[in-house]
Protein backbone atom coordinates (compact mmCIF):
# COMPACT_ATOMS: atom_id res chain seq x y z
CA UNK A 1 0.00 0.00 0.00
CA UNK A 2 1.66 3.50 -1.22
CA UNK A 3 1.26 6.75 0.75
CA UNK A 4 -1.29 8.35 -1.59
CA UNK A 5 -3.35 4.89 -0.99
CA UNK A 6 -2.95 5.40 3.32
CA UNK A 7 -4.16 9.03 2.53
CA UNK A 8 -6.89 8.54 0.48
CA UNK A 9 -8.63 5.73 2.90
CA UNK A 10 -8.17 7.90 5.96
CA UNK A 11 -9.38 10.88 4.57
CA UNK A 12 -11.04 10.32 1.32
CA UNK A 13 -10.01 11.21 -2.00
CA UNK A 14 -10.63 14.52 -3.64
CA UNK A 15 -13.50 15.41 -5.65
CA UNK A 16 -12.63 15.01 -9.19
CA UNK A 17 -15.88 18.14 -9.74
CA UNK A 18 -14.00 20.22 -6.74
CA UNK A 19 -10.75 20.15 -8.97
CA UNK A 20 -12.77 20.70 -12.52
CA UNK A 21 -14.45 23.80 -10.91
CA UNK A 22 -10.60 25.10 -9.60
CA UNK A 23 -9.52 24.70 -12.74
CA UNK A 24 -12.06 26.47 -14.82
CA UNK A 25 -11.53 28.96 -12.11
CA UNK A 26 -8.20 29.59 -12.48
CA UNK A 27 -8.65 29.72 -16.38
CA UNK A 28 -11.25 32.34 -16.18
CA UNK A 29 -9.10 34.53 -13.78
CA UNK A 30 -6.73 34.20 -16.54
CA UNK A 31 -8.51 35.34 -18.88
CA UNK A 32 -10.04 38.16 -17.43
CA UNK A 33 -6.17 39.06 -16.53
CA UNK A 34 -4.96 38.28 -19.90
CA UNK A 35 -8.17 41.16 -21.23
CA UNK A 36 -7.16 43.60 -19.06
CA UNK A 37 -3.60 43.27 -19.91
CA UNK A 38 -4.12 43.99 -23.40
CA UNK A 39 -6.82 46.76 -22.61
CA UNK A 40 -4.08 48.72 -20.80
CA UNK A 41 -1.64 48.13 -23.26
CA UNK A 42 -3.67 49.43 -26.32
CA UNK A 43 -4.62 52.19 -23.97
CA UNK A 44 -1.67 53.40 -23.23
CA UNK A 45 0.05 52.83 -26.83
CA UNK A 46 -1.96 54.56 -28.51
CA UNK A 47 -2.29 58.10 -26.72
CA UNK A 48 -4.77 61.00 -28.33
CA UNK A 49 -1.85 63.51 -28.66
CA UNK A 50 2.05 62.97 -28.54
CA UNK A 51 4.99 65.41 -29.26
CA UNK A 52 8.21 66.35 -29.68
CA UNK A 53 10.70 69.23 -29.76
CA UNK A 54 11.88 69.70 -33.02
CA UNK A 55 13.96 72.67 -32.19
CA UNK A 56 14.21 76.28 -30.35
CA UNK A 57 16.39 79.45 -31.67
CA UNK A 58 16.90 82.47 -28.65
CA UNK A 59 15.66 85.45 -30.32
CA UNK A 60 17.02 88.14 -27.95
CA UNK A 61 17.32 88.65 -23.99
CA UNK A 62 13.41 87.99 -23.06
CA UNK A 63 12.38 85.74 -26.48
CA UNK A 64 12.90 81.99 -27.54
CA UNK A 65 11.00 80.59 -30.60
CA UNK A 66 10.50 76.90 -30.24
CA UNK A 67 8.92 74.35 -32.84
CA UNK A 68 6.57 71.56 -31.45
CA UNK A 69 6.02 69.26 -33.88
CA UNK A 70 1.98 67.72 -32.61
CA UNK A 71 0.60 64.86 -33.69
CA UNK A 72 -3.43 64.28 -32.40
CA UNK A 73 -5.41 61.82 -33.03
CA UNK A 74 -8.20 63.78 -34.18
CA UNK A 75 -8.93 67.09 -34.99
CA UNK A 76 -11.36 67.81 -32.15
CA UNK A 77 -8.70 66.71 -29.44
CA UNK A 78 -8.19 69.66 -26.88
CA UNK A 79 -5.01 69.12 -26.37
CA UNK A 80 -2.34 71.19 -23.89
CA UNK A 81 1.13 71.32 -24.27
CA UNK A 82 4.09 72.77 -22.58
CA UNK A 83 7.39 74.41 -23.26
CA UNK A 84 9.88 75.24 -20.57
CA UNK A 85 12.53 77.93 -21.38
CA UNK A 86 16.03 77.24 -19.19
CA UNK A 87 19.09 79.57 -18.48
CA UNK A 88 22.48 78.73 -18.65
CA UNK A 89 22.54 77.72 -14.37
CA UNK A 90 19.02 75.97 -15.13
CA UNK A 91 16.69 78.05 -13.29
CA UNK A 92 13.27 77.99 -15.58
CA UNK A 93 13.66 81.86 -17.00
CA UNK A 94 9.92 81.17 -19.24
CA UNK A 95 7.27 78.76 -19.22
CA UNK A 96 4.38 78.77 -22.38
CA UNK A 97 1.41 75.92 -21.93
CA UNK A 98 -0.54 76.37 -25.07
CA UNK A 99 -3.78 74.50 -27.04
CA UNK A 100 -2.29 73.15 -30.44
CA UNK A 101 -3.89 74.32 -33.94
CA UNK A 102 -4.53 71.82 -36.01
CA UNK A 103 -5.30 74.47 -38.83
CA UNK A 104 -1.28 74.90 -38.78
CA UNK A 105 -0.18 71.76 -39.06
CA UNK A 106 1.80 69.61 -36.75
CA UNK A 107 4.34 72.06 -36.54
CA UNK A 108 3.85 74.39 -33.85
CA UNK A 109 5.76 77.44 -33.65
CA UNK A 110 5.45 79.08 -30.14
CA UNK A 111 7.25 82.14 -28.91
CA UNK A 112 8.44 81.67 -25.14
CA UNK A 113 8.60 85.29 -23.34
CA UNK A 114 11.79 84.97 -20.81
CA UNK A 115 12.64 87.02 -17.72
CA UNK A 116 16.51 86.78 -19.20
CA UNK A 117 18.29 85.07 -21.27
CA UNK A 118 17.04 81.71 -22.39
CA UNK A 119 19.78 78.84 -23.18
CA UNK A 120 17.40 75.80 -23.94
CA UNK A 121 13.99 75.05 -24.15
CA UNK A 122 12.19 71.42 -23.02
CA UNK A 123 9.01 70.39 -24.13
CA UNK A 124 7.20 69.24 -20.88
CA UNK A 125 4.73 67.25 -23.53
CA UNK A 126 1.53 67.32 -24.48
CA UNK A 127 -1.60 66.48 -22.57
CA UNK A 128 -5.28 65.80 -23.43
CA UNK A 129 -8.51 65.12 -21.74
CA UNK A 130 -8.40 61.53 -20.18
CA UNK A 131 -4.67 61.86 -21.15
CA UNK A 132 -2.79 62.75 -18.07
CA UNK A 133 0.55 61.60 -18.79
CA UNK A 134 2.53 64.27 -21.11
CA UNK A 135 3.74 62.83 -24.45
Amino acid sequence: MSAQDTLNDRYGAPSPLRRRATIAAAAALAVVFAAWLGWTVYEHSTPQVTSELETFSVQDDHHVTAVLVVSLDAVDVKASCTLRAYAEDHTTVGELTFTPDPTQGKRQVQTIRTDRRATSVESQGCTAPGQDRPR
